[in-house]
C-alpha cells in the first residue's frame, strides 16, 4: 500500500497553502486522478480536496459566463445560461460519459485529466516517455489506431481524452488561476502543451497553481454552435474524431467562425489554419472542403490511424455544413 495524506480545503487560501507541499495533488471528482493512482501511475504523497471551493456559474455584466472550477460537469451541461448560449459545450459534456461520471466530474479536473493511451496505463509493462521521461514510446511501434495525427513528436503520439476541452478551445474560453504569487488568466488553447521532446510536462501551469474557473466569451448573435463526436460505439467512448464549431453566417457569406478537433492531437486542437479559409468565403460544401484540406495538410498518420485524415475530413464538412443549414 502507498500512503497517502488527504486535506479539504476550505478555501482558496487553504488549498494553495497545502497544494505547495511536495507531492501533493489537487482532487476534484477523483474520476481521473483515482484511476491512475490505482494503476500506480500517479503516487501523490497528498491529496488535496478542492471540491468545497466555487462551483457558480453566473453571466457578467459585458455578457462572459464565468464557471466555477467545481462545478460539476452535469451542472454545467444542464445550465440555462450554457444549453442557450454555449450549445457545443452542453452536448460535448453530453457526449462525455455517463451521467454517473458526470455527477463526479468537475470542470477544474476534466480540464487537467490525462491521457488515455493504453501504454501510458501500464506502468509495468510498457515503456512511456509521458510516464517515465527518456524510457521511450511503445506507441510509435504499437498499436496506434486512437493516437495523434496532428502536432505529434519522436518523443509521444498520444492524445488528450477531453470531450468538453475541445468545446472550450472552439470558444476561445480563458482560464482563471490562483497561485501563492498572485493571479493570472491563460487562453485554453495555450493551457496544453504538444508533446515535443517533454511529453510529461502537459500544461503550462506553475507548480501549485490552482484552477478556480473558467471564463467564456460572448459570442456573436449570429453563431450557432455544435459538437460532433465519432466513436467506436454509441456507448460511452473516447473520441476517434471530433468537432466543435460555431459558424455565423450572413448572406450566405461566414462572417464568424471557430473550430476545434478532438482525438487527433496531445492537446485539443484549435483549427487556426481552417478559420482563415473559411473566413468570409461563401457557406458551401466547397468551401468546408477547402478548410478541411488546409487543416488537415500536415497530418501524419501511423501505421494503424491513417482513416483519421479522412474521418477527420468528412466530420467536420457535415458539422460546417450542418450548422450553415440551420443559418439559411
Amino acid at each position: 500500500m502507498i500512503p497517502v495524506t488527504y486535506f479539504r480545503a476550505a478555501d482558496a487560501a487553504d488549498a494553495l497553502r497545502q497544494g505547495a507541499a511536495t507531492g501533493a495533488k489537487y482532487l476534484g471528482g477523483g474520476t481521473n486522478l483515482v484511476d491512475l493512482m490505482r494503476e500506480t501511475v500517479e503516487q501523490p504523497a497528498a491529496l488535496v480536496d478542492v471540491t468545497g471551493l466555487s462551483s457558480a456559474i453566473e453571466r457578467r455584466d459585458d455578457g462572459r459566463l464565468l464557471i466555477g472550477a467545481e462545478a460539476r460537469n452535469t451542472a454545467v451541461a444542464e445550465h440555462r445560461l450554457v444549453r442557450e448560449g454555449y450549445p457545443v459545450l452542453a452536448r460535448a459534456i453530453l457526449a462525455g460519459a455517463s451521467a454517473q461520471i458526470r455527477n463526479m466530474a468537475t470542470v477544474g479536473g476534466n480540464i487537467l485529466q490525462r491521457t488515455r493511451c493504453i501504454y501510458f496505463y501500464d506502468s509495468n509493462g510498457s515503456r512511456c516517455n509521458k510516464r517515465s521521461p527518456g524510457q521511450g514510446c511503445d506507441a510509435i511501434d504499437g498499436f496506434n489506431r486512437m493516437h495523434a495525427i496532428l502536432g505529434a513528436s519522436p518523443a509521444c503520439v498520444a492524445t488528450h481524452p477531453s470531450d468538453m476541452c475541445v468545446a472550450l478551445a472552439a470558444l476561445d474560453a480563458v482560464v482563471h488561476l490562483k497561485s501563492p504569487e498572485g493571479e493570472r488568466t491563460l487562453s485554453l488553447t495555450d493551457l496544453h502543451r504538444l508533446p515535443e521532446g517533454r511529453p510529461d510536462i502537459e500544461t503550462n501551469l506553475n507548480p501549485g497553481e490552482l484552477i478556480t474557473a473558467i471564463e467564456l466569451p460572448a459570442l456573436q448573435p449570429a453563431m450557432r454552435s455544435t459538437y460532433r463526436k465519432v466513436r467506436d460505439r454509441a456507448s460511452y467512448a473516447f473520441a476517434v474524431i471530433s468537432v466543435a464549431a460555431a459558424l455565423g453566417v450572413e448572406d450566405n457569406t461566414i462572417r464568424h467562425v471557430r473550430l476545434a478537433l478532438g482525438g487527433v492531437a496531445h492537446k485539443p486542437w484549435r483549427a487556426r489554419k481552417a478559420e482563415a479559409v473559411l473566413q468570409g468565403q461563401p457557406a458551401n460544401e466547397q468551401s468546408f472542403r477547402a478548410a478541411a484540406e488546409a487543416e488537415l495538410a500536415d497530418a501524419v498518420p501511423l501505421r494503424d490511424n491513417g482513416f483519421k485524415i479522412e474521418l477527420a475530413r468528412r466530420t467536420m464538412i457535415a458539422v460546417l455544413g450542418e450548422l450553415a443549414g440551420d443559418a439559411a
